[in-house]
């Protein structure tokens, strides 16, 4: 009888112990785990934020209708920003402080990221595969961050240094949003040009709302621009690529990073977009659509939400799956640090992006690959890795 009652007394405490940790934990509670986004839903990004979203949602729904994870379903609070600063720090503080949340999924936008780490970091709110690749994503303190892919600096300099290799170019040009964002893609346009020994000569900037290009490729044209990188919203960068046709800059090889590597970037109807160059850190979804991972993947997503999935949907599912690796890891008593102590055991071929995926104490970007591609007859195609 002793025996039992101190067996009895033991899985109290340890009951107890877990209440109490997880009471102490923001976002976690007996059985639910909240993870919230700031997401753009409706702005110049709405292209990537909403698929992504979507993507998430198939992961997360499917995990809630198999039991959760350790007994706990997953809540997904996702806040639209429109691609707008105050509206992006009224959602940080609508899931932090109202909402609880327990970490951040997919939260977009290079300058809303690093707005949001000023409220994030205080709090040691893990921020997950963010829908930026600007190298900012993984600023001290670093603990809390974790990102998927390479960053913009990278795909541009590999980018610029491919196409001044492959036709000959000797003068780049950017036109970029005059942001984080577009500064670091004109950062490793420059470096790429280095590297490949010829000249940077020009750039433009632009507003978010811009529609009318023609007097910036027209300096551009002046100016012998061979190759330019984009670092614009993405109707933007299809009106330039589609407004440089129409002039006659034939020879103007145009170049956007993962921000442009989507679907609806390809599939422009009229070829629009046809000889459009992008450089991103995963492998395109319909390319690869007869492979298993991304068939299973094409199946699962059109049952859950009646629609092809595009690029940005495979991004969402892929990075709540790296969500609830973690979140099974960390086990049955999950704090923010258990959390990433698990992020940092993950190391696993990602199948469906097409990328290997390892992290560690030194290391909180899953993956550093740059592959280049172009759009031919409304498709993107592969042409380089590195």
């Amino acid at each position: 009888m002793k025996n039992v009652i101190m067996r009895l007394a033991a899985a109290t405490a340890l009951t107890a112990s877990a209440t109490l940790a997880n009471a102490q934990t923001q976002g976690v509670t007996d059985d639910e785990i909240i993870i919230g986004s700031v997401n753009d839903l409706s702005g110049i990004f709405a292209a990537v934020g909403v698929p992504a979203t979507k993507g998430a949602n198939v992961v997360f729904d499917r995990v809630n209708a198999n039991g959760g994870i350790h007994g706990r379903t997953i809540r997904y609070v996702v806040e639209d920003n429109g691609y707008q600063m105050p509206r992006a720090m009224q959602g940080y503080n609508k899931l932090l402080n109202r909402d609880k949340v327990f970490a951040m999924l997919q939260s977009l936008g290079t300058p809303m990221n690093v707005a949001g780490f000023k409220l994030l970091d205080p709090k040691g709110i893990p921020n997950v595969a963010p829908l930026s690749a600007a190298r900012q994503m993984l600023q001290e303190p670093m603990d809390n961050k974790f990102t998927a892919f390479s960053t913009y600096f990278d795909q541009s300099r590999v980018g610029v240094k491919y196409l001044a290799e492959q036709f000959g170019g000797q003068s780049v040009c950017s036109m970029y949003l005059p942001t984080d964002f577009g500064e670091e893609i004109v950062e490793g346009t420059k470096a790429g040009a280095e590297e490949a020994g010829i000249a940077f000569v020009a750039e433009t900037t632009h507003k978010p709302d811009e529609t009318d290009f023609v007097g910036s490729l027209s300096k551009l044209k002046e100016e012998g621009c061979d190759i330019v990188t984009i670092a614009l919203g993405v109707r933007q960068a299809i009106t330039v690529v589609g407004t440089a046709k129409k002039m006659g800059l034939a020879d103007m090889k145009f170049l956007g990073t993962s921000a442009s590597f989507l679907t609806v970037v390809a599939q422009v109807p009229g070829g629009v977009t046809d000889g459009f160059y992008a450089a991103a850190s995963w492998q395109d979804l319909w390319s690869r659509a007869d492979e298993p991972a991304p068939a299973a993947f094409i199946e699962e997503y059109k049952a859950a939400t009646g629609e092809d999935p595009v690029g940005f949907a495979m991004l969402g599912y892929s990075a709540a799956e790296t969500m609830v690796k973690a979140l099974e890891a960390a086990g049955p008593d999950l704090t923010h640090e258990s959390f990433i102590a698990a992020m940092e055991t993950l190391d696993y071929q990602d199948e469906l992006v097409g990328n290997h995926m390892t992290f560690g104490p030194d290391d909180h970007q899953g993956a550093d690959s740059v592959y280049v591609n172009v759009v031919e007859n409304g498709a993107w195609k592969m042409v380089y890795e590195e």
